[in-house]
């Protein structure tokens, strides 16, 4: 039972407000609850306060508590013990197990015998890298005091760590189930697969240490089995190939810091942007060398029959017969100055251009007959030609005044901005170098890159696409790279608080899958992570103390948090969640 008021509007334009005595009741033929007025008081200015204040004395003396004295205000004795956050630790549990993720990892669990909560732990390190993204010290804490995990009061670090430890010795038993629960609760559509890399770098002073092979075998198998009944050694190369001991190596790095160790990451998605797995490979570790790795993965989990769609880093013919093995297909980026002669081929055939999309034209170019044939498709953007144009007319403005400041140095100094000028990444494609050692434009290199304005190619195994599915799959690669901006963005992928290499994995396999549940929730809202976190930020879990009982109760939710979790599928936390009687 409760006191509510109601509202009716006068036909002056005043409001007269009613006071009654309500109880909700249940309909179960109905589905819904319904509310049963006990008592009416009347009006609100004509209720007898002081009547209602010895009803509220008689319940008391009734219940065995002390009436409150004259003056006083109901509910004066309430303390706000503390307060925690709930909406986006609550948010990600309820698609955790929707996703059935926490059901997977307790299959996976069930034979293991661990006695500290694997799977809760797991999850709290996926939650705070979502909602509040920091070290696993900091985690610690963040459990503790700040976020409200269901089912976990609180966990130690070296519990977070164990934990991490179990993701990485068991990651590819662990992403596999994953995948099919998943697979199976949103019918993912995996038909056709994108697949890219990027790399994260580390702040320190080196790379990992290397070792010989020799000095890596155990002291009695180095000794043993290396000489020959002469004395002499069978070993070919005494010193023994090197390898490293971590991960963290020098390579090319897609953040621009070559000059730091980093580690590469593949991801491949879905055309919808949903994560289905990744790997962590060394950070020497270059594109072309890791299809055939990510092909026989994906191949055991019955993913071989797909068409892959890659950028022009992977776009070897090596990698292309590894594509196709199994029944798959490929579209693949291919460069355009790469210099082969069937690209050159390609771009030089003379055909009409097709409407694809908005700014969006595309056209086909068959090269070579029989087995030796190969399809390729040129797209081309208006928009995108004008943008070339005006760079590479800012480019030949600037080449032209290096070419005038050459004239006014001495022959040391030409000699060494001549030698940069030439070999400069961009500004070199459109100079020559005479024989007399002068610099000058290269009418003909600027000709040819005219030609390629607003353009790219795309090379396809796969002779039932359309052009159309060709050129948009392709320009579908975008969604993999909002993912790895959301990795290091949004989820702070970086910094890389570990050194062992089961320890990187295990906090890129984290990320993993808080990408995963954030991706699934922009999906079905229609809203980015940033507004869908902002907003659930709001609900609280309020600890509110009395002399008698603790209560743990949540704030007001809001007309977008409702609507948020509807959208979902997600059930929104209880009122209160729960009531204890303090001794």
């Amino acid at each position: 039972m409760y006191i509510r008021t109601t509202a009716r509007k006068n036909k002056d334009g005043t409001t007269t407000q009613y006071v009654q005595l309500a109880h909700n009741e249940w309909l179960p033929e109905a589905g819904r609850s319904n509310t049963k007025v006990l008592y009416n008081f009347g009006r609100r200015e004509e209720v007898d306060i002081q009547s209602l204040e010895r009803l509220v004395g008689s319940i008391q003396r009734f219940i065995g508590a002390e009436a409150p004295s004259a003056g006083a205000v109901y509910g004066s004795d309430l303390v706000i013990e503390s307060t925690r956050a709930l909406g986006g630790s609550w948010f990600l549990n309820q698609y955790w197990q929707r996703l059935t993720i926490g059901q997977s990892f307790k299959r996976l669990l069930e034979a293991r015998g661990y006695e500290i909560p694997i799977e809760r732990a797991i999850f709290a390190m996926v939650a705070n890298r979502a909602l509040d993204p920091s070290s696993k010290l900091s985690c610690e804490k963040w459990v503790r005091d700040e976020a409200w995990i269901p089912s976990l009061e609180s966990v130690c670090v070296h519990q977070l760590y164990r934990s991490m430890d179990f993701l990485a010795e068991n990651h590819e038993e662990i992403q596999k189930e994953i995948f099919f629960s998943v697979a199976t609760v949103m019918n993912l559509e995996v038909d056709l697969l994108y697949f890219d890399t990027t790399s994260t770098y580390f702040e320190i002073e080196g790379p990992d240490e290397t070792v010989t092979e020799e000095e890596d075998k155990p002291r009695d198998e180095a000794n043993s089995g290396n000489k020959d009944t002469n004395g002499g050694s069978n070993d070919k190369n005494s010193q023994g190939s090197k390898k490293s001991n971590g991960m963290r190596l020098y390579g090319h790095g897609k953040d621009h810091r070559d000059d730091l160790p980093q580690v590469v990451i593949g991801l491949a998605v879905t055309r919808d942007g949903i994560p289905i797995r990744c790997w962590v490979f060394d950070g020497n570790t270059t594109d072309v060398s890791i299809v055939g790795q990510v092909k026989k993965d994906l191949a055991g989990w019955r993913l071989n029959r797909v068409i892959s769609v890659m950028d022009r880093g992977f776009a070897s013919d090596g990698n292309c017969i590894k594509l196709q093995s199994g029944g798959g297909h490929y579209i693949l980026g291919e460069k355009m100055r790469s210099g082969k002669p069937e690209v050159t081929a390609a771009l030089s055939k003379k055909g009409r251009y097709r409407s694809i999309d908005d700014d969006l034209f595309a056209k086909e170019s068959i090269v070579g007959d029989g087995e030796c044939r190969k399809r390729y498709v040129i797209a081309y953007n208006p928009r995108e030609a004008k943008k070339d144009r005006l760079t590479r007319e800012r480019h030949l403005a600037d080449i032209s005044d290096e070419i005038v400041k050459l004239a006014g140095m001495n022959e040391t100094d030409r000699t060494k901005a001549t030698g940069a000028l030439v070999s400069h990444r961009t500004y070199g494609r459109y100079v020559r170098l005479l024989k007399n050692g002068q610099v000058k434009i290269d009418n003909a290199a600027v000709a040819a890159e005219k030609r390629l304005d607003g353009k790219y190619l795309i090379k396809t195994s796969d002779d039932t696409l359309s052009i159309e599915d060709i050129v948009l799959g392709y320009k579908q690669l975008k969604v993999i790279e909002a993912d790895f901006r959301t990795l290091k963005t949004d989820l702070d992928l970086r910094p890389v608080y570990h050194r062992k290499p089961d320890r990187i994995k295990s906090h890129v396999l984290l990320c993993f899958f808080a990408l995963l549940l954030i991706r699934v929730a922009e999906n079905e809202t229609g809203q980015t992570w940033f507004h869908i976190e902002r907003e659930l930020r709001k609900l609280n879990l309020i600890l509110l103390k009395s002399p008698t009982s603790e209560v743990l109760q949540t704030t007001e939710p809001t007309p977008f948090q409702k609507a948020i979790f509807k959208k979902c599928k997600l059930e929104m936390p209880p009122r209160v969640l729960s009531i204890e009687a303090r001794p």
